[in-house]
Order: structure tokens, then sequence, then C-alpha cells
């Protein structure tokens, strides 16, 4: 099995360290966790690009060196800081060109919880494209994927998950 996996790097960091309690992804564990559970074979991380700052760029070397393959959304300077990343549109198209060019890939794992992707989901579940879509956290996954059956999703704030990919808090 050969799965391609889709993140929505803003939708991920906001239901994950934006939540109460906060915690975070460690990409390195993370990305072997998709590997091992979900035969991931490219993990594509979708980010909103911004061009200033040691500690953004330093966010990009590690996902990166992490074994993700890192996409930006570019947006003009007059909106860089203004907007989130906005990359839906992005991922639902390269999703919707590899299926037209019958690329060699299995099935699609999306990360995210954004309502944005429900027809997007509903076609890969109608294709048997579906993977998983893996919401990253309970509270706030869209409502539009109240009727998608438990086989089709999973949380990442889920207990057993966290404790696979959450970074560890040094004292």
């Amino acid at each position: 099995m050969r799965n391609y996996c889709y993140i929505d790097g803003q939708n991920l960091h906001l239901g994950t360290a934006g939540t109460d309690p906060a915690w975070h992804i460690d990409l390195y564990k993370f990305r072997i966790y998709l590997r091992e559970k979900y035969k991931v074979d490219k993990a594509f991380y979708y980010l909103g690009y911004v061009q200033e700052g040691n500690k953004i760029e330093q966010l990009y070397e590690n996902i990166q060196n992490a074994g993700f393959i890192l996409v930006f959304r570019q947006h003009n300077a007059a909106m860089i800081g203004k907007k989130k990343g906005n990359v839906d549109s992005d991922i639902i198209f390269s999703i919707m060109k590899r299926l037209q060019k019958d690329q060699d890939f299995d099935k699609i794992l999306l990360v995210s919880g954004d309502g944005d992707y429900k027809m997007l989901i509903d076609f890969l579940i109608e294709e048997d494209k579906l993977e998983k879509i893996l919401f990253p956290n309970k509270k706030f996954r869209s409502s539009l994927y109240k009727e998608i059956g438990a086989p089709y999703f999973s949380y990442l704030d889920d207990k057993d998950v966290q404790r696979k990919i959450a970074l560890k808090k040094h004292k």
C-alpha cells in the first residue's frame, strides 16, 4: 500500500498548539506514525509562505528534516501577515490533479478539521480513495463531518495517538 498524506499546516497548528490545553506535535514522530500506521509514502505539508524571520525559517527546516514535502501558498506582499495560509484550494487541486492523472498511489489521508474539504472527502469516499481524515482535535472539527462514518476519521488528540506523536516537555 502506498498512500499520500496532505496536511493543512495552519489547521494542524491551531488544532493542537492553539487548544486548551495546548500541545505540540513532534514532527519526526508524526511522520513515523503516518508511515507505520497509514502506509504514507509521501506527506505534503502545506503552509502560507512568510519570507522573514529566523524562527519561521527554522520551522520550515524542521518540517523538511522530519520527512515532509513542504508546499507553500504564496501571497503578494500586501497580504503577508494579514491572513492565514489559506491552502484549502491548493490541497484540493493537488489531490484532484493526482486522481485525474492516475498517479501511483492507493489512497489519500488528509489532516485538517476544516469543513472546506467536505466535498473532497465525500468524493474520495465515493471513489474508494480516502484512507482517513485526521482531525487535529475533537472540539474544532467542522460540523459538516457529522455524517461521515467512524472508519473514515480519527482524532490526533486521542490520548493513545497524542502519546505517540506529542513533543515531550523538557523540564
